[in-house]
């Protein structure tokens, strides 16, 4: 999620300050003439401080208007590719670069989406009922209008965890057809009985589980981490951020599980081959943002950075059907 001043797209030289950025390039300590992969390009950021350090970059995203905002600047040494980083290891394999030195992922929406009334991920501004990242398939209105309630409230008890998911599934079926976000989060509000002065709007957690739903965000995840596990090399580096406990619990998962700790499947990271080796090793702590970034930046509050290295081992066999 990168931190930014203005559109990319009306003001090219503008800086990129992404979240726990040093961090992240200190984690995946690139160097000249190994290969990086940014998972998720969106403004840029972290592929800026990698091509800096002398590494070569190829990055992925989903949405066109942040592939369109990067190749418009023809950045020396950058490779952009438009598509779900979950296919990384195909796609670096046609590129001639099967495996790489480093992946970094920052999960979840970014600060261009978001701040972008028009992408409809946002309750801050009205806008369309949208939230694709990709820009295609089922958007967020789509999935309300049509879905049935019990579906609705679902999604909302599982990505929003939110106790109360029932009574706002019930009043989004008596409210549509809904296509606004102010809409959305009339309604919302309208259910839970929402005061000017609560610290925080109740419409946050149900905006939240449908744009996870919408985007399968976590399956994305689960995917992704699996590809970057086959495509790092041995002694690679992976640097993860996310921005909320569901992101944050898969990541401590998968690595606790492939750093030889105990394993635990879920529906998102299914268990894999009992007796395998480990295929990463751990790398400290968790970071978080500290005080003076959280105060240039509120967003990085919730920033989690997890980090590990590859080991020789084989990568570990999924079970099918995430």
């Amino acid at each position: 999620m990168d931190a930014m001043a203005t559109d990319p797209r009306k003001s090219p030289a503008v800086p990129h300050i992404p979240v726990l950025g040093a961090e992240v390039v200190d984690a995946l300590a690139p160097r000249p003439g190994e290969t990086m992969v940014d998972a998720t390009f969106g403004a840029g950021g972290y592929s800026r401080a990698m091509l800096a350090r002398g590494a070569r970059v190829i990055a992925f995203d989903r949405d066109p208007d942040a592939i369109a905002a990067g190749r418009a600047q023809a950045i020396d040494g950058l490779t952009l590719i438009h598509a779900d980083f979950s296919t990384m290891e195909s796609a670096l394999a046609e590129l001639g670069a099967a495996q790489v030195d480093g992946v970094t992922m920052d999960i979840g929406v970014s600060s261009m989406q978001l701040d972008q009334a028009g992408r409809g991920f946002s309750f801050q501004s009205d806008g369309p009922l949208d939230m694709r990242m990709s820009q295609e398939g089922q958007s967020a209105a789509d999935f309300l209008n049509e879905a049935d309630e019990d579906a609705i409230a679902d999604v909302i008890y599982r990505y929003g965890d939110e106790p109360k998911s029932r009574r706002i599934a019930r009043a989004i079926v008596a409210a549509r057809p809904l296509a606004r976000t102010a809409e959305l989060a009339a309604v919302v509000r309208r259910a839970l009985g929402h005061k000017p002065h609560d610290k925080k709007d109740p419409a946050t957690r149900t905006f939240q589980a449908i744009r996870i739903h919408v985007n399968r965000e976590l399956d994305e995840l689960a995917e992704g981490l699996a590809a970057a596990e086959r495509v790092l090399k041995p002694g690679g580096r992976l640097a993860v951020v996310t921005f909320h406990s569901l992101e944050d619990r898969m990541v401590k998962r998968f690595l606790r599980d492939r750093s030889g700790g105990a394993p635990s499947g879920s529906r998102h990271l299914p268990q894999a081959s009992a007796g395998a080796a480990p295929s990463f090793d751990s790398v400290g702590r968790a970071v978080r943002a500290g005080e003076a970034e959280v105060a240039g930046n509120p967003r990085a509050r919730s920033a989690t950075l997890r980090t590990a290295r590859r080991t020789a081992a084989p990568a570990w066999q999924q079970e099918t059907g995430l």
